[in-house]
């Protein structure tokens, strides 16, 4: 007797067969997840755009999320319809979307860079100089390989990077010794 897979298990299989990041995989099962919570263990079989709807403006109003959040919670849905369920969703109206901040980000100047910097060391401060000097994500750097590292170009090799992708980019000449 073959019992077909929980819900978010077949959507953890969809992500995994198709080579989505892991990253991306959590936060998508955690947003159906509290989709499902929200309406108080309904099966999404059951729940349409109106239940959507609903779920995102709670976000927005009570929850007081950021639109990227909000998006973000959107398309774990329509994965979650269109990919496991093979449900095609129609408009989903009547959302109250959340509000794209007003405020421009703050960057630290290269004063402040160094200073913080300046409170690590060893392992911790070098991976930090890669971060900021090379443009590295932290997983990334945190998958680094000494053979990814090219002293005589000044180069790094970034391995299966956001999307899959291979890229180089620069190595600091600061952190070459």
């Amino acid at each position: 007797m073959d019992q077909k897979p929980k819900l978010l298990d077949q959507m953890r299989e969809m992500f995994r067969t198709r080579h989505y990041s892991i990253r991306t995989e959590q936060a998508y099962v955690n947003w159906a997840k509290r989709f499902i919570l929200f309406h108080h263990k309904r099966h999404p079989n059951t729940m349409r755009e109106p239940e959507i709807a609903q779920y995102l403006t709670y976000l927005a109003t009570q929850r007081k999320v950021a639109a990227s959040t909000q998006n973000q919670a959107l398309n774990a849905l329509i994965f979650l319809y269109h990919e496991v369920l093979k449900i095609d969703l129609g408009r989903i109206d009547d959302v109250v979307r959340a509000k794209k901040p007003q405020h421009l980000p703050q960057v630290l100047t290269p004063e402040e860079v160094q200073r913080v910097l300046s409170f690590m060391q060893d392992t911790h401060q070098l991976m930090a100089r890669l971060l900021y000097g090379a443009g590295l994500r932290l997983l990334e750097c945190c998958r680094l390989r000494v053979k990814d590292v090219d002293l005589e170009r000044n180069q790094i090799l970034v391995r299966d990077g956001k999307g899959e992708k291979d890229r180089l980019t620069m190595l600091p000449l600061q952190l070459k010794q």
